[in-house]
């Protein structure tokens, strides 16, 4: 792949898509994209009544992550490295497990709209780790919002994750599990890591680290 190219980043939640976004941006020292999570004003609510709010919390994400890239896309700066801590692809993996039928059509007519002008990635980097992992990375993180998600929704996040990049094919995919490794606290698998990225090739890839 090459060093100016646009690589995303992506798995379930907790499992440290923005930690490794930004280690990978330093190390190509490429422009870092993030994911404005907690701009959602929906969200809290959502965890508290998915059913009540998971449609305008979909709905919130899909735009502002829609008005970033294309920000991003009429200013030619994908034309630089940039490395992203999300894939826009991936917020039908949430709108498949969270809405209801109708909602869900009509999802999906506005995405098929928006999808059409997104940019494509250069290399998706889709990290994994064990639901156990997650639990544990969830409350090392301590954000007030996420205390109330349960193991069962962990779980189904971490199917659908599974489900949507056995069938990805719209651009190279890395996958990588994260379960008994440390991109962030052991610069050795970092390394390892970025020499992966660095000759990745087209299709499904899959590096699994093994722990020293």
């Amino acid at each position: 792949m090459r060093r100016s190219g646009y690589i995303a980043v992506e798995g379930p939640i907790g499992v440290g898509k923005t930690s490794l976004a930004r280690a990978l941006a330093r190390e190509l020292d490429a422009r870092l994209l993030l994911e404005q999570v907690e701009g959602n004003p929906f969200l809290a609510r959502f965890y508290d009544d998915p059913d009540q709010y998971a449609l305008p919390v979909q709905l919130n994400f899909l735009i502002a992550r829609y008005n970033q890239q294309r920000d991003l896309a009429q200013r030619d700066l994908f034309a630089q490295a940039t490395v992203a801590n999300y894939l826009f692809a991936k917020d039908r993996i949430f709108a498949t497990l969270n809405l209801a039928p109708d909602e869900l059509a009509l999802y999906e007519n506005i995405y098929r709209l928006l999808d059409a002008r997104m940019p494509k990635p250069d290399l998706v980097v889709y990290i994994r780790a064990s639901v156990e992992v997650l639990i544990a990375r969830l409350r090392r993180r301590k954000r007030d919002f996420e205390r109330h998600i349960s193991v069962a929704y962990l779980e189904r996040v971490s199917a659908a994750f599974r489900d949507f990049f056995f069938y990805y094919d719209e651009a190279p995919l890395l996958v990588v599990d994260t379960t008994e490794i440390d991109f962030v606290a052991d610069a050795e698998d970092l390394k390892h890591l970025m020499r992966e990225i660095e000759h990745a090739g087209k299709g499904v890839q899959h590096f699994v680290p093994r722990k020293r």
